[in-house]
């Protein structure tokens, strides 16, 4: 009898020895992410805004005391932009452009980042009611997130499969409606990054201009080739008003002013929330411009965009765009710039 007692608690034992719980897949995903002092992340990415999806190939590179590059090309346009951390600072770069934004930020740590495995690794360590599912795939992890200037996303699901390798992140707002999805394709944990490839230097295109050199990454255009490169190859002559422009707030005046560069267009808005966007043809830059920024890179839809305590930079479809208020809150003037880039109303300007 007691050899029967002994044999049907090693076979409990055994049983026990094989299960995987919530605690035991945090802890193995953990371990990976931990251990590794370099990884590379290819993946792909799809925020989700107003029924519009935005779609991103993105590929994430980290070296050990927080140095992160974070690459992003949008499919619908090409457009590439690249946010980076190194020992100088955190920069946005649009490599088209040759221009670029410098933070003195905390980023990427001020914030949940669903591509960023570090970021992953801390929401889960703050959440301490993390539910847990299996399936035959594998184990999600339900885990509270903090973005601050977007209190309107509460969750994410993080994916492993049985080997604990990590598929997908989602994250979920407060209606329970996914609006950002990490889709991972490949992960090494072993990259051996150095420090040299998240400098500045590398991202800055030098232009052919006066040099005729056949292989140059920033080629100057034809209509600068007997002028100065640092111009605007076209001119704005529409204005792209928001969707989104907060209550008791409206369009006061549309001023158009003509610069060396075309034209440059002011819109402001009056009322309670007062504020003043402006907006013009991007311009392609000789050599690297560099504009210091107080604030924090952030995925806004089809662009990275540049959010200080009082405005906001960014560039899409070859507009830049600059939006300055005082009483806005960021959140708020980070809703008005995603209406304009879900807005169909290009109104010509007089």
């Amino acid at each position: 009898m007691k050899r029967i007692i002994l044999l049907i608690l090693c076979i409990l034992a055994l049983c026990g020895c094989g299960r995987v719980d919530k605690d035991n897949v945090i802890k193995q995903l953990s371990n990976k992410i931990t251990k590794s002092s370099s990884y590379t992340i290819d993946g792909k990415m799809q925020i989700i805004s107003n029924e519009e999806k935005f779609d991103y190939n993105i590929e994430v590179n980290y070296l050990k005391d927080d140095y992160y590059k974070v690459v992003l090309l949008n499919n619908s346009n090409n457009h590439e932009q690249i946010i980076l951390r190194n020992k100088d600072g955190v920069y946005v770069i649009t490599p088209s452009l040759n221009k670029s934004f410098k933070f003195q930020s905390e980023w990427p740590n001020n914030s949940s980042q669903a591509y960023i495995l570090e970021s992953l690794l801390k929401d889960i360590k703050n959440d301490n009611k993390v539910e847990f599912e299996s399936n035959e795939d594998g184990y999600i992890l339900k885990v509270k997130v903090v973005y601050p200037n977007n209190s309107n996303l509460e969750y994410e699901k993080i994916y492993v499969d049985k080997d604990i390798n990590l598929k997908k992140i989602e994250v979920y707002d407060r209606n329970d409606q996914v609006s950002i999805t990490v889709t991972i394709d490949k992960i090494d944990y072993r990259a051996n990054l150095d420090k040299d490839s998240f400098e500045l230097d590398n991202f800055i295109n030098e232009s052919c201009c006066d040099k005729n050199e056949e292989n140059c990454t920033n080629p100057c255009p034809e209509e600068c080739k007997t002028e100065d490169c640092n111009k605007q190859a076209s001119s704005l002559d529409t204005a792209i008003y928001p969707l989104y422009v907060p209550e008791n707030s409206s369009l006061a005046s549309n001023e158009v002013i003509n610069t060396d560069n075309g034209n440059r267009l002011i819109l402001t808005f009056s009322g309670e929330n007062e504020f003043v966007l402006i907006e013009e043809a991007s311009k392609v830059y000789d050599n690297m411009e560099v504009v210091p920024v107080y604030g924090d890179p952030h995925i806004l839809n089809s662009s990275v965009v540049a959010l200080s305590a009082n405005s906001l930079y960014w560039t899409d479809s070859n507009v830049d765009f600059y939006l300055a208020s005082n009483t806005l809150s960021g959140e708020e003037m980070l809703t008005i710039a995603a209406s304009m880039t879900n807005s169909q109303i290009v109104s010509q300007t007089k």
